[in-house]
This record gives structure tokens, C-alpha cells and sequence, in this order.
């Protein structure tokens, strides 16, 4: 459970690494949240990492990662929309916001497997569909994926879990991406690009990020959200 300020100030970073590719500085924090001075912000970055939410990177200025966000509902493009059955359930019946009108699940078309690791066959084709509350999409087309494999686990993903995807063959530096890999394999990384190469970077030091050409990797979409099921 997080305090109302602890959750501000994490999807405050959040949001400010999805747009900018890199968390905010402390003086931000600190004037995000009126706060008076930083050792308030230094007190709610340790309850944040000690409960699992985020991680300090050593020797690196500024490096905070995000490992998850609150287990409820939300809409976002960042890789911790963990959706637990409890909160799943709880969206579908209208529990979520402050109306009290039911809100129907929607349905997402199912479309195979997607390798978290080494990259796998290319997505497949539809092959049932999958439930999820309509506040986890926004405009646009969706689907779903079944992730096999570790390489995202420190993004929060993990073996078998069902990934939300919006479709766009257009991506920022720090979205978590399925990449067609010269038109045969697919694989859930995150995108960075440097020097004219595409780099696709898996949360997982085991594994390496592997570089390629623009030619090489196409966007088939990008991650918006994640339901797991314990």
C-alpha cells in the first residue's frame, strides 16, 4: 500500500521517463509535489524502493527504473500496468471511479506468443481473445500477446503473463516495443536508437542488447498494459 504522496511522486517518474526517456531531476520532484525541501523527496524514493516500485541504478546520475505501479487499473503507455485479478475484477464491475455505473470488459484479440529473450516466430494470428477493463485502452487498434521467456523481468514482465498491446509501427526511445526482426522474428524489448542503429534492450542482465540496422527492425506496437494472472 502507498501513501497518496508516495503514489505521485511514482507516477510522476513514471510519466516524466515515458515522455523524456529519462526520470526527472530531485529539484523536479521536489516542485511537483510542493514539497519544501529534498530530503522529503529522499524519504518517499527509499519507501518506493524498499516496497519494490522502483530501483536506484548505480553510477549513473539521475537512474532511477520503474518495476511496477500500483496493482490497479490505469491507462498509460509504460511497461507496469500490472493488472491483478483483484483489480481486473473490480474494473469490470464499475468498483473503479466515482460514478458507481458498470463498465463492460473489452475484448482484445489474442494473437500468440512473443518472446521476452531470444527472439521467437513472428506473431501469429488470432487464436481466441482476451478481457480486459476498457480503461486500459485508449484509441487506436489492440492485442494481446502471451510473453514466454525473462529478458523484461526487471521492467515487471514475466513468463506467461499477457501483454496489452496498441498497434503503431511508430515508436519513442524508452518504450517497451514488439519489434519484427528482419521480417521473421518477434520479439518485446525496449527501443533505444544511437548512432543510426536500433537497439533493443532487454531488462535483464543476462541478456544483451543487440543492435541493428533501421532497415532491420520494424515497430509492430507498443506496450500499454499487463494482466497476470497468480
Amino acid at each position: 500500500m502507498l501513501t497518496a504522496k508516495q503514489k505521485e511522486l511514482l507516477m510522476f517518474i513514471h510519466e516524466r521517463i515515458q515522455d523524456c526517456g529519462v526520470p526527472p531531476s530531485f529539484d523536479e520532484m521536489k516542485e511537483a509535489l510542493d514539497l519544501r525541501s529534498k530530503s522529503g523527496i529522499h524519504r518517499l524514493i527509499t519507501a518506493l524502493e524498499e516496497r519494490g516500485f522502483i530501483r536506484r541504478l548505480p553510477h549513473r546520475a539521475r537512474a532511477l527504473e520503474v518495476i511496477k505501479l500500483p496493482d490497479v487499473a490505469m491507462r498509460g503507455r509504460g511497461d507496469g500496468n500490472v493488472l491483478s485479478p483483484s483489480a481486473f475484477k473490480a474494473a469490470q464491475s464499475g468498483a473503479v471511479g466515482q460514478s458507481g455505473a458498470e463498465t463492460a470488459a473489452a475484448s482484445v484479440p489474442m494473437m500468440g506468443r512473443i518472446a521476452a529473450g531470444v527472439p521467437i516466430s513472428a506473431i501469429e494470428n488470432h487464436n481466441g481473445d482476451v478481457e480486459c477493463p476498457p480503461d486500459l485502452l485508449g484509441r487506436g487498434e489492440h492485442f494481446a500477446l502471451e510473453v514466454a521467456g525473462d529478458s523484461m523481468i526487471e521492467a515487471g514482465i514475466h513468463d506467461g503473463d499477457t501483454v496489452i498491446i496498441k498497434r503503431t509501427d511508430t515508436a519513442n526511445n524508452g518504450d517497451i516495443i514488439v519489434a519484427l526482426v528482419e521480417k521473421e522474428e518477434a520479439t518485446l524489448k525496449r527501443l533505444r536508437k544511437s548512432g543510426g542503429k536500433v537497439l533493443l534492450e532487454a531488462a535483464n542482465p543476462a541478456y544483451e542488447t543487440r543492435a541493428f540496422g533501421p532497415d532491420q527492425v520494424d515497430v509492430q506496437g507498443k506496450l500499454v498494459g499487463l494482466i497476470r494472472r497468480y
